[in-house]
């Protein structure tokens, strides 16, 4: 196994998610056809979206404060887009090509970046209004690490419908090769983010067939993700975030407080048990996401 970025493109990709990368003014990212960066409330798109050598397809910090710091720089040169550590050239890069659909608006007047992120090829959905831990009165008791608050009204609109969702869907598979759909959503009072995608889900299978998870906190009815399985859904994730259960406390005051560290494990090891269940064509996926050095 090489240890060097030079030689070892996933290595490299390890460590720009860690150290993110400046982008120097000779770039002309949006002139030459890259992907504009987008704020978002699930966060996705708030990087840069390259390919790396052997087709690697990443996302790398630009925006965050720690990116500002990185020792990666990427430079134009002659056309090309060159990274580097230092003074030393580290390896070319691709920038993702952006979809012609990234210029369209949906029949409602509403443009179709505001609806969904394209990623690769999936894309990331944030359907419905902020987590509730962030409008929480008189004191907020949002996840520390989290974003979504911070991102509302820039890139992404806070009211999305099934049938813009929908237009959004067939344009990217159309243009982009899309295979994979994602919806995430925050903490709801009463445990309605279920009851919130599951008319998106239906309309996904039913009309275009593909890929489609879904990222929300553990619903307290296990048995809903029965019904999911049994709907065509391919993957449930639960942002655990954290095994330590008194840094859990710390760092996610209102999962601890709603839902604690358990009952996201025990929702996590009940969805690993769907596998063998539901339609065989459908593939089933469950995890739990930590996010490393908190």
């Amino acid at each position: 196994m090489h240890l060097d970025v030079r030689r070892n493109p996933a290595l490299l990709k390890l460590d720009l998610y860690c150290k993110g990368m400046r982008i120097d003014d000779s770039c002309l990212v949006e002139q030459d056809g890259g992907r504009k960066i987008l704020r978002t409330r699930a966060g996705l798109g708030s990087g840069l979206e390259v390919v790396l050598p052997g087709g690697l397809w990443t996302n790398v910090p630009v925006t965050e404060r720690f990116a500002q710091q990185s020792p990666y720089v990427l430079h134009r040169e002659k056309g090309s887009y060159v990274l580097k550590l230092g003074d030393e050239a580290v390896t070319t890069l691709e920038l993702s090509p952006r979809p012609a659909w990234y210029d369209k608006k949906t029949s409602t007047g509403k443009a179709m970046t505001r609806v969904g992120t394209l990623q690769g090829t999936y894309l990331g959905v944030y359907p419905a209004k902020v987590c509730e831990y962030w409008t929480e009165k008189p004191q907020k008791s949002n996840c520390k690490f989290c974003s979504v608050g911070l991102n509302l009204g820039v890139d992404d609109a806070d009211d999305k419908s099934v049938n813009e969702v929908m237009e959004v869907i067939r344009a990217a598979r159309d243009e982009s090769g899309l295979t994979y759909v994602d919806f995430n959503t925050g903490h709801y009072e009463g445990d309605t983010y279920l009851d919130i995608l599951e008319p998106f889900i239906r309309r996904i299978k039913k009309e275009v067939g593909l890929l489609v998870g879904i990222q929300t906190p553990p619903h307290h009815d296990l048995k809903r993700y029965d019904e999911l399985r049994e709907m065509g859904v391919n993957r449930v994730s639960f942002c655990f975030e954290i095994f330590d259960p008194c840094v859990f406390k710390e760092v996610c005051p209102g999962k601890d407080r709603q839902y604690g560290l358990q009952r996201y494990l025990d929702a996590v090891e009940y969805c690993a048990g769907l596998g063998k269940k539901g339609p065989r064509n459908q593939p089933w996926v469950t995890n739990g996401e930590i996010i490393v050095g908190l």
